[in-house]
């Protein structure tokens, strides 16, 4: 019978007989049509391997056939900010489905999560988020927050600003948005909140912090979940704190953001040290349970089954891995 996934291995183009079940392919030459069909090793039809040329076996060749998997890629998220600061900007976000990989080796790399602004300098920021990387694909890191009268780093999404300045820092066009600042720079506006990768952090109005923006929802690990949502802002005069956005954000004031999510971490109140820190990034890939994935050393991972599919999470560390 035909095969119904097509293997990297090695292709044999022979004249015969349909070929049942495989662990690798082969290509017959059959009623003048060249047609792929399922293979056991070492043996055509019930023929083993040493009468191949007894079938008139016309080229032995190496072929490679793309592997199509998903990917999500996600970036550390970026710390929040004391002082009534803004929150941390998430981890750049990338994702595709039937993706084409072959066989060689990619680099994984898991991004940290940015520190929260420790101290009270002013003006100050928060650290970025690690990027993390999976072959050429890099997701940038989330910016930090910024202090009161700071301006919030720019990264995958962007960190909000401090409640006496208006400008958020940017995102990265295709793996997040940018941070908010302030309306004013009136003493009694809360902070702004950091970018998620579904949308803007919010503008704060009155005391109140700006909120996280939402983050983006996939099912690749076999339900539907939330990844990089920015942090919230923080407030002035004991207003109303901005919470974090969905995909992990943390809620000020000086929130962390969750492990594993790349959410941006929450700002902190008025005249207080220290922010909260930003998530740590992950790599997911869901590829068909027919395929070998070899893990190198330095990786943190598990691997689940779902259906024909196996998704393996990377959850920290850098290393490589090959697919067969």
């Amino acid at each position: 019978m035909k095969i119904a996934r097509i293997n990297q291995s090695k292709e044999l183009l022979i004249k015969g007989e349909l070929i049942e079940n495989n662990t690798t392919n082969v290509r017959l030459l059959s009623n003048g049509n060249i047609e792929t069909f399922e293979y056991i090793e070492g043996s055509i039809a019930g023929i083993k391997n040493s009468n191949l040329l007894g079938l008139e076996l016309i080229e032995l060749a190496q072929f490679e056939v793309p592997l199509l998997i998903d990917y999500l890629v996600v970036a550390g998220g970026g710390g929040g900010a004391a002082m009534t600061g803004g929150g941390g900007g998430a981890g750049g976000l990338l994702y595709e489905a039937s993706h084409a990989v072959t066989p060689q080796d990619y680099t994984i790399t898991v991004g940290a999560g940015g520190a929260g602004q420790v101290g009270s300098a002013n003006p100050g920021t928060a650290s970025d988020g690690s990027d993390s990387v999976f072959g050429t694909l890099t997701a940038i890191g989330g910016g930090g927050g910024a202090t009161n009268s700071g301006t919030g780093r720019p990264g995958g999404s962007g960190g909000g600003a401090g409640h006496k300045d208006t400008t958020g820092g940017a995102g990265t066009t295709g793996q997040g948005f940018a941070g908010r600042g302030a309306t004013t720079t009136s003493p009694y506006y809360g902070a702004g909140g950091g970018g998620g990768a579904g949308g803007l952090g919010s503008v704060p109005t009155n005391n109140a912090g700006g909120i996280g923006g939402v983050g983006l929802a996939y099912n690749i690990s076999g339900s539907s979940v939330y990844y990089a949502g920015g942090g919230g802002g923080g407030t002035y005069m004991g207003g109303t704190l901005g919470l974090g956005g969905l995909g992990g954000g943390g809620n000020a004031p000086a929130g962390n953001a969750s492990a594993n999510t790349g959410g941006g971490g929450g700002g902190q109140r008025n005249n207080l040290p220290n922010g909260g820190a930003g998530g740590s990034g992950i790599v997911i890939i869901k590829y068909p349970d027919a395929y070998t994935l070899t893990i190198g050393g330095g990786l943190t991972s598990s691997t689940a089954t779902s259906g024909a599919f196996k998704i393996t999470s990377f959850t920290a560390g850098s290393g490589n891995i090959s697919f067969a």
